[in-house]
């Protein structure tokens, strides 16, 4: 009687594992297409040539159909940049050594973080607002030459994207 019991839970075994190997066959492609498609991942990233920037020079690029603003610094916005970096007064409080991975240049995605709007600062005569950044025409917040908001009702400082410096010329933004 115990070669049955045996034989009995070995097929019993052997059915679920079956069943279980054939659902995950059945689930698999459902499963696998909630991932991004091939096209999607490409537009996930955009690449940068940098090079033709002077430093004070700003540039705006799209990525996931937003504006990111790239900026090469100078020194003095630098120094502006540090200085602040102990301010009580921001309202977000983030030093600029966090916002960057190379001090030269400044990577943001350019959204007020308010109601969405697209802040002025990233032509030589448009309205940088008292800090030397960026103003937002639609509710008036202020940004600084780090990309912190200054004053005005935008919550959090201009959000950074993922990038990486692919050379001392170019810049991935995206994953």
């Amino acid at each position: 009687m115990s070669e049955k019991v045996s034989r009995r839970d070995f097929i019993y075994v052997a059915a679920s594992g079956a069943g279980v190997i054939g659902l995950g066959a059945v689930a698999w492609p459902f499963i696998d297409s909630f991932n991004p498609a091939a096209d999607t991942l490409a537009a996930g990233t955009t690449e940068v040539d940098v090079s033709a920037l002077e430093p004070g020079q700003r540039l705006t690029v799209a990525w996931r159909e937003r504006p990111v603003f790239i900026e090469r610094r100078t020194s003095e916005s630098l120094e502006l940049a540090r200085a602040d970096d102990d301010n009580p007064d921001l309202i977000d409080p983030q030093i600029d050594a966090d916002r960057v991975l190379d001090p030269e240049w400044l990577v943001v995605i350019g959204v007020c973080t308010h109601l969405g709007c697209v802040p002025l600062g990233q032509s030589s005569n448009d309205n940088r607002g008292r800090f030397g950044g960026w103003y937002c025409p639609c509710h008036g917040s202020v940004y600084d030459v780090s990309g912190r908001v200054r004053r005005g009702p935008a919550p959090k400082n201009l959000e950074i994207p993922p990038y990486r410096f692919l050379s001392d010329a170019r810049i991935r933004i995206g994953d």
